[in-house]
């Protein structure tokens, strides 16, 4: 894939955030997914 790009993708816990994260990976770019209380109340996201 000649047109794969790195993304950084902040409040990606739920909702869009984390539908567009899952999307651009699947279709093989490189997706950084930023989340907040990972330890918290983001746990299962995480």
């Amino acid at each position: 894939m000649p047109d794969r790009r790195v993304v950084l993708v902040t409040g990606a816990s739920t909702g869009f955030g984390r539908l567009i994260a899952e999307t651009l990976a699947r279709h093989g770019h490189i997706a950084f997914a930023g989340m907040r209380d990972m330890a918290g109340r983001n746990r299962r996201s995480a």
